[in-house]
Order: C-alpha cells, then structure tokens, then sequence
C-alpha cells in the first residue's frame, strides 16, 4: 500500500459531500469497470502472516468487492454507498482503514483505492497497482531494486 491509499474515511467523506452522484471506477491502465458494477462486500480484511525473514506481521483493509452482472441497468450512486457502508460501520473498529477494491476480470485483482476525483458526471475512484516485495531484505541478503528471488539460506 502507498500512503497515497484512501482510506475509507475519506472515501465516507467524498460520498457524503457528493450526494445522489454516479460512481466510476477507473483501472490503472484508465479504462473503467462497466458502470452497472455492484458492490456485493464491504468488509475489513485482516491479514496475519509471517515473511520470508521469519517476522510475524499482520494488514488490515477496507475491501470493496466488484462484481459485473449482465444486468446494465443498474446504477449505483454515492448516496446508496454510503447506506451499505453505513450498515457495517459496527464491523470496523476504525475507518482509518486502507481502501481497497478486489475486482473479477478474468482473475480476481486486488487494487488500492487511489484519491478520488469529483467531476460533473460523478465521482471517479482511481484504481491503483500492489506489488510484491521482499518484506526482509537484510535477512535474505538481496537488494530490493534488483530482487528477483531470495538467494541466502533461511529466507524465503
């Protein structure tokens, strides 16, 4: 996650502030999901897991997940998103969470929700790119800008 991530606090924000608006989400080549989108999960997603240097760690994130039915009249706006992400407010136990959205286009993708941009047309969620890393480089002995497999004995 960068720090330029929303969190679902500013994503609670921008919907307040932009009542009754369409919703688009646009993918980091800058293509959108096709506007009939559902969003079928709001939910905080914790992740506890040990990396390749033997630390145990753990994420936690506000995941939107997407799914595109064949029904292309629906439309969601601001103002029904906020409902259902009123609904579950008692599920997280902070809304200082990173925003993500998991997406099904062939093979499920997990995207950063990137600063929102409010146009005439609606509000346009930027969809940004995650990436894997080497979370121990001193302990495996690798550097980072040219990693492309831990090679010391005990790492990965």
């Amino acid at each position: 996650m960068t720090k330029d991530t929303m969190t679902l606090d500013e994503l609670v924000t921008v919907l307040s502030a932009n009542p009754n608006l369409a919703i688009q989400l646009m993918l980091p080549d800058g293509s959108f999901v096709p506007d009939h989108f559902h969003i079928t999960e709001v939910g905080q997603v914790q992740k506890d897991f040990v990396d390749c240097g033997g630390t145990i760690r753990n994420s936690t994130s506000c995941v939107l997940q997407v799914w595109v039915a064949n029904d292309v009249s629906h439309r969601l706006d601001t103002t029904r998103l906020a409902r259902i992400i009123d609904k579950g407010a008692e599920l997280f136990g902070s809304t200082d969470l990173p925003l993500e959205v998991e997406y099904d286009n062939g093979v499920i993708s997990q995207y950063p929700v990137l600063p929102s941009e409010v146009t005439p047309t609606g509000v346009i969620l930027r969809l940004g790119t995650k990436h894997t890393t080497c979370l121990a480089p001193d302990r495996c002995g690798v550097q980072l800008d040219v990693l492309s497999a831990c090679s010391t004995s005990g790492c990965c």
